[in-house]
């Protein structure tokens, strides 16, 4: 499975699906991350089995489906490989991964984020990555710290 092709059962090689690029950072995961992670590991194990079923019977669709799953579920193995579970700190009064930072910005609007991992960075929920430019500026920071991020002044005005 660690190929971007695979062989039909008449021994035809089927089209090429890129791979998922894996980050080259460190992958650092809060533990729903890492569940997270295991859930689509045995999501896309149990769909791969029933396409390899049904790419069987000859159908095109399921064929690209089995590349397809094969492809994510290459990248969801490869990041479990790698995954290093971070669990929250105590409460040390410095911003760091898993800490929810409240941000004041320089035009008064107040964020919060809470600092993730890559594959759970998801802004509309409030999280980012652990290696995105505000995350980065702000780990190792506490409150009334002010820095600066896209030529624009932040101040850490919580740490949770």
């Amino acid at each position: 499975m660690s190929i971007a092709f695979m062989k039909d059962p008449e021994g035809e090689v089927l089209e090429d699906i890129p791979e998922r690029p894996v980050s080259p950072h460190r992958n650092l995961v809060t533990p729903e991350g890492l569940a997270h992670i295991d859930a689509e590991v045995a999501r896309l194990q149990d769909a791969f089995s029933h396409a390899q079923k049904a790419a069987n019977n000859g159908e095109e669709e399921d064929r690209h489906n089995l590349l397809r799953i094969g492809r994510d579920l290459r990248y969801w193995m490869a990041r479990r490989s790698n995954a290093e579970l971070v669990r929250p700190m105590k409460d040390s009064g410095k911003v760091q991964f898993g800490s929810t930072v409240v941000i004041e910005r320089e035009d008064g609007r107040r964020q919060r984020w809470r600092i993730v991992g890559e594959d759970e960075a998801d802004p509309a929920h409030e999280t980012i990555s652990h290696v995105s430019p505000l995350a980065r500026a702000l780990v190792n920071k506490v409150v009334g710290d002010v820095v600066e991020v896209n030529r624009l002044d932040v101040e850490v005005v919580e740490i949770h």
